[in-house]
C-alpha cells in the first residue's frame, strides 16, 4: 500500500510541477507516456508477457518523446521553463506507469471486497499533500471560485477517477488501463487552447499525435478492432 501511495505521490506532484514550468499539453503529453513504462516493467513486475506488436508501440512512443526535446519552446507566461516542465512530465509518467502497475498488482491478487487499492489511492493523495504543503501555507485568503475549484479537483478529478480506475483495474490489464487512460490528453490540449489560449510548439503537437496515435492504435489491435 505505502509503495503505491508513494508512487502516485509522486505522479501528482511531479506532474503539478510540471504543468507550472510547460505548456498543459506538453505534461498532460509526456506524462501519457505511461503505457511505454508499464510495457516494460509488466513482464519484470507482475509477469505480463510483452507480445511482439507491442516493440513497434514502445519505439513510436519513444519517437515522440524525442520530438518534446528536439525544438526548445519560447518560455511563455504560462510555461516559463518548458525544459525542465517537459523532465519532469516524463518523471510524472513513469511514477504512474509504478502507479498503475502497483493497483493492478493489488487487485490482481486480492479479492473484489479488499480495499487495499483504495487505500493505496488515499495514501498518495495525503503523501502529496504533506509534500506540498510547506509551498502553500500561509493561506492568507482565497476566492469562492478557487475554493470550488480545489473541491471539484478533489471530488471528481481524483476521488471519483480514481474509485473508478481501481474498480477498473480489476477487469483489465494494467496496459489496458493506461491506454484506455489516454482520453484525457486527447481533449486536453483543446480546453487549454479554448479558455487559456495556450498553443504548443509544432513538434511538441506532432510528438503528442504519435505517443496518441500510437497508442489508440494498440488499443484497437489489442481488442481486435483492427487488422
Amino acid at each position: 500500500m505505502w509503495l503505491v501511495g508513494l508512487a502516485y505521490a509522486g505522479t501528482l506532484v511531479l506532474y503539478a510541477l510540471s504543468n507550472k514550468m510547460t505548456t498543459a499539453a506538453n505534461a498532460i503529453f509526456l506524462q501519457a507516456t505511461s503505457p511505454l513504462y508499464v510495457l516494460v516493467l509488466s513482464p519484470l513486475l507482475l509477469g505480463e508477457s510483452v507480445r511482439r506488436h507491442d516493440i513497434w508501440f514502445m519505439v513510436a512512443a519513444a519517437f515522440g518523446i524525442i520530438l518534446f526535446f528536439v525544438q526548445v519552446e519560447a518560455p511563455l507566461a504560462t510555461a516559463p521553463r518548458p525544459v525542465l516542465g517537459n523532465v519532469l512530465a516524463v518523471l510524472s509518467g513513469i511514477c504512474y506507469a509504478l502507479t498503475l502497475l502497483g493497483i493492478r498488482w493489488i487487485a490482481r491478487d486480492t479479492n473484489p471486497s479488499d480495499t487495499t487499492a483504495m487505500k493505496a489511492v488515499i495514501t498518495g493523495n495525503l503523501l502529496a499533500c504533506l509534500i506540498c504543503l510547506p509551498w502553500a501555507l500561509p493561506v492568507v485568503s482565497g476566492l469562492s471560485t478557487n475554493w470550488l475549484l480545489i473541491a471539484y479537483l478533489g471530488f471528481f478529478q481524483i476521488a471519483l477517477a480514481y474509485l473508478l480506475v481501481t474498480a477498473g483495474m480489476r477487469r483489465v490489464t494494467a496496459t489496458e488501463a493506461a491506454l484506455l487512460i489516454l482520453v484525457e490528453p486527447v481533449l486536453n490540449p483543446i480546453w487549454v487552447w479554448w479558455f487559456q489560449h495556450e498553443r504548443p510548439g509544432p513538434l511538441a503537437l506532432l510528438g503528442g499525435a504519435v505517443i496518441l496515435g500510437a497508442c489508440l492504435l494498440r488499443i484497437w489491435q489489442r481488442w481486435g478492432v483492427a487488422p
